[in-house]
């Protein structure tokens, strides 16, 4: 007679298999996401000088050329009562504390009164003919609405000041972050101190990195 033999099946060998294959597909299909967003996704723009904007040609300038220094970044029109106020004051404040640690960035636009309603090479032109200016005129922009150009998007979104007129003004720290703003009747001797400040620390800073 054969002794009676009973085998007994394996009850808890194949789930943990199975949960462990699970798991393992988790990590491994999360660590594919993460490397697909490193590849593919940009990071997320934190400062000013992140943003690329169009010359006054239509091509396609990196602001990060800028870093470094302190920045006045302007909305520009040509017929305006605060044209000529405006445009003498900024080439003065350009001559007196640029190039290399201070400029002026003229963005012209036409939402306020159109009173910018030349073609972006003609406003350059304009400023330059009449006013002398030796900073940058960048391509005629909308700064109001859906189709604001990003950049100065930024600046309105960081100040949580949105330009009611031509000639508002904000003032860049080195980094990128917006320090001030004015508005067009302000007096150019009411911006001076702001950008002297930001000028002696950038010195110092230089000075200490030597």
């Amino acid at each position: 007679m054969e002794p009676l033999t009973t085998s007994y099946p394996l009850k808890y060998s194949v789930p943990k298999a199975r949960v462990f294959v699970v798991f393992l597909s988790m990590v491994l299909c999360t660590t594919i996401l993460c490397l697909l967003q490193l590849r593919f996704f940009k990071p997320k723009i934190k400062d000013f000088y992140s943003f690329e904007v169009k010359d006054s040609r239509g091509r396609i300038i990196s602001l990060e050329k800028y870093r470094g220094k302190a920045t006045l970044v302007v909305n520009v029109a040509s017929y305006c009562q605060y044209t000529d106020r405006n445009y003498i004051a900024l080439q003065e404040l350009h001559r007196e504390f640029g190039p290399s640690h201070f400029t002026v960035l003229a963005f012209p636009c036409n939402q306020f009164g159109e009173s910018e309603p030349s073609s972006s090479q003609e406003i350059e032109s304009f400023a330059k003919g009449n006013y002398g200016v030796t900073f940058p005129v960048f391509h005629k922009i909308k700064i109001l609405g859906s189709e604001a150009d990003p950049a100065f998007k930024f600046l309105i979104d960081s100040s949580k000041k949105e330009p009611r007129w031509n000639f508002w003004k904000y003032l860049v720290s080195p980094e990128g972050k917006v320090v001030k703003f004015w508005r067009p009747e302000e007096p150019i001797e009411s911006i001076k101190p702001e950008v002297t400040s930001l000028i002696r620390q950038i010195i110092m800073k230089k000075r200490e990195d030597l």
